[in-house]
């Protein structure tokens, strides 16, 4: 019986997996061209599972030396000389599964390690004769896969080993070499110069300007996932509509391979239910548990802290970017799927990890704001019969931010009053509730959050007052929200900012349409 799989590689005969032909036959295109490609994503975006099956679709017309530098330490790195052993070995620890080599090539590769296996060096210029020596005496084409060359990249002895392959690629009308070369990591190996260990201000320049990126879209589409869950259903029978979940796993995921497969896990393992009651279960494991992806997007944002306040700007504030990787800050951030381009705008790149970065970011104050503690103080008193008194909640956090913060400046408010709402919220809705924001209307002017809440959707528009028909604009646009989640009553958070202001709560009515709404 197969299963979804959020470790390793994914297998088609024990894994449900969307099916990605089409990204193996565009990169088998390459290869076929004797291109060098570099491919990077982000962890776990599915580039390992992509490496594998490309091997297998390849073996029947080339020789394939798929290894990886994963295992590499510093001390294989620390020299020319030790980096020249440990590639040559790998090809070594191959031989078992490339079967369609010839003996001389095999002769070639053990004969070199046993004969330097005492030191574990090789010469490096021996490299210089060894890669033309086997490629000119295999039986078929070589093609050469390079997993995690991330490892490698804060070393002077991989850019040599870069230099070289580069260097073949140049002659290779005179030379034998390798028919591809593919290098895939997180980092964009072209731009080694932005892989430098925070602590040091050494900078190398990539001399890999020879490869193609490889480009096309890593995610999974939305038709594809529905196709994987049908398989799903035909097993096991549980009366989901796979269309509908399909769409309710990618609108929170935007296909990210690593965040479809964990959502479907834990339906599936945790008997949550295929269904939307038992989506926002699964969605909520997925928030509060620790795992290796959220690991290393924190790590991340240690190394480099402009991202961090990039992503605080985009999510607290409705700053606007434009997408544009020449700025390096949005490079990174692209490069390690914090982000993506949508219509040319920075967004964050899925609803998950942007409401996985507000829990990060709210957490990091939560025991040193008032807000925070008035929420937490607050929250016995916000719930009846399993129902959210958001009429109460907003009552009482404008109380509560008059009297804090009344007495602060405008332009401290403007920017500070929806932050100051999510961190009230938080402790309200926290183990039951489950919140996001809505990215299309999030700008420094207004910002719309969705609360789920025990199967019940609260929608609440957080604006910045810009006189009574930029208010009523509003007023209008949160109806039409509202049709859309075919729910009848919305909230209205205004931070107003003029001294003749009357603050308060007041519904008002616009046809069989409520809104609460809350002006501080």
């Amino acid at each position: 019986m197969r299963e979804f799989n959020t470790t390793g590689i994914c297998y088609p005969q024990l894994h449900y997996m969307v099916n990605f032909t089409k990204r193996i036959d565009d990169i088998e295109e390459y290869v076929v061209k004797g291109k060098y490609i570099t491919i990077n994503r982000g962890r776990q975006y599915g580039k390992t599972t992509t490496l594998y099956h490309l091997a297998k679709r390849l073996c029947n017309d080339y020789v394939v030396f798929s290894i990886s530098f994963e295992r590499m330490g510093e001390t294989e790195f620390a020299s020319e000389e030790s980096l020249a052993y440990f590639f040559v070995d790998s090809l070594r620890l191959k031989l078992r599964s490339v079967t369609n080599l010839n003996d001389y090539v095999k002769n070639a590769i053990n004969k070199i390690v046993e004969h330097n296996a005492a030191t574990e060096t090789i010469k490096f210029n021996v490299l210089d004769e060894f890669i033309p020596d086997i490629c000119e005496h295999s039986n078929k084409p070589i093609v050469l896969i390079i997993d995690e060359v991330d490892s490698a990249s804060n070393f002077e002895s991989f850019i040599k080993f870069l230099r070289l392959l580069r260097d073949k690629y140049l002659n290779r009308m005179d030379i034998p070499t390798f028919q591809s070369v593919i290098l895939a990591g997180v980092y964009d190996i072209k731009n080694l110069k932005l892989k430098v260990r925070p602590d040091s201000d050494h900078q190398y320049n990539s001399p890999w300007n020879i490869a193609v990126p490889f480009d096309e879209d890593m995610s999974l589409p939305k038709d594809g996932i529905e196709k994987m869950l049908a398989e799903y259903e035909s097993d096991h029978k549980t009366g989901m509509n796979t269309s509908e979940m399909a769409q309710l796993i990618w609108d929170y995921s935007s296909g990210y391979p690593f965040f479809v497969s964990r959502l479907c896990q834990l339906i599936d393992t945790k008997q949550l239910g295929w269904n939307y009651e038992g989506f926002l279960k699964a969605e909520k494991l997925l928030l509060t548990e620790k795992n290796t992806l959220f690991d290393d997007l924190i790590k991340k944002m240690e190394d480099f802290p402009e991202i961090k306040s990039t992503l605080k700007d985009i999510l607290y504030y409705g700053k606007e970017y434009s997408f544009n990787l020449d700025i390096k800050v949005l490079n990174l951030a692209a490069m390690f799927n914090f982000i993506k381009n949508v219509n040319g705008k920075v967004r964050v790149f899925n609803r998950t990890m942007e409401t996985r970065l507000y829990n990060l970011f709210t957490n990091e104050e939560e025991h040193k704001n008032e807000m925070y503690t008035h929420g937490d103080t607050d929250r016995n008193q916000f719930v009846e019969d399993g129902v959210l008194k958001m009429d109460k909640i907003l009552e009482r956090f404008s109380l509560h931010f008059n009297d804090i913060y009344g007495g602060k400046d405008t332009e401290f408010k403007e920017e500070e009053g929806r932050r100051f709402f999510m961190l009230y919220i938080k402790p309200i809705i926290n183990g039951t509730g489950h919140y996001y924001i809505e990215a299309e209307t999030r700008d420094r002017s207004r910002t719309d959050m969705i609360i789920d809440y025990l199967g019940k959707q609260y929608i609440i528009e957080m604006k910045i007052w810009r006189g009574d028909a930029y208010n009523e604009r509003g007023e209008k646009q949160l109806t039409e929200y509202l049709d859309y989640y075919h729910v009848n009553k919305g909230y209205m958070l205004s931070f107003n900012f003029n001294k003749n202001k009357i603050s308060g709560v007041k519904t008002l009515k616009f046809g069989n349409k409520e809104i609460v709404e809350a002006v501080v």
